[in-house]
């Protein structure tokens, strides 16, 4: 009972912050390098879960990625399917935690000092190498608070996950839910326990990043 939804919670943030880092560390790169028409429009799409109630969030997906939606209709048709499944679960940590992990890197990326990208160009680095060997190393501390935050923003993920995963134990009852039914069913133990780790985990993680960060002579967190 309370094995399952640790484990469950631990993969799909785990997963989620794999590809939030990929797309936030992209974007950010885009964003803060690069001028293109509707460029603050998607900056607005990409921040826009970080505003808006987690249920709003979930109900958008639902309608993009449902089995009748505009994106999921289609999907469904190649035997992929998001609703009422773990990856559901995993698409709506992603996108509540993208906003985080966007503006934690893209911070990084403005304040690196741009003169080290332009020496690299002058002593004919391509722009691929610049941004593996320059670029990702000056924006560090943000890729790594962005990592933290996304992990911990996923694994509290509650609102958009029961909308398009729903609440399916061993499936996809994450932490954040499962709290939530054993405190609704009377439960209280189980609900305790489940809090418990929650807040622990969490407050190693964030413990343990603002003490590195202020290790590397950066900015704690909070």
């Amino acid at each position: 009972m309370i094995l399952k939804p640790v484990l469950l919670s631990l993969k799909i943030a785990s997963i989620a912050t794999v590809f939030s880092l990929i797309i936030g560390v992209c974007l950010a790169r885009i964003m803060t390098r690069k001028d293109f028409p509707g460029k603050n429009a998607l900056e607005v799409l990409v921040i826009l879960p970080m505003v808006l109630p987690p249920s709003v969030t979930g109900y958008i997906l639902l309608i993009l990625f449902g089995r009748r939606g505009i994106i999921g209709s289609w999907l469904y048709n190649m035997g992929i399917s998001f609703v009422f499944s773990w990856s559901g679960a995993v698409l709506a940590a992603c996108i509540v935690s993208l906003p985080l992990m966007y503006q934690s890197v893209k911070a990084a990326f403005i304040n690196s000092d741009p003169i080290f990208e332009s020496a690299a160009r002058t002593l004919g680095a391509s722009e691929g190498r610049i941004f593996w060997t320059v670029s990702l190393p000056l924006a560090w501390p943000g890729i790594v608070s962005g990592l933290a935050l996304t992990f911990a923003r996923s694994l509290g993920e509650f609102g958009a996950t029961l909308m398009i995963a729903g609440n399916i134990p061993g499936k996809t009852q994450t932490i954040p839910l499962a709290i939530y039914f054993a405190s609704d069913s009377g439960d209280t133990a189980t609900a305790n326990i489940l809090v418990g780790i929650m807040t622990v985990f969490s407050f190693i993680l964030i413990y343990a990043l603002n003490g590195w960060l202020k290790k590397k002579n950066f900015h704690s967190i909070g």
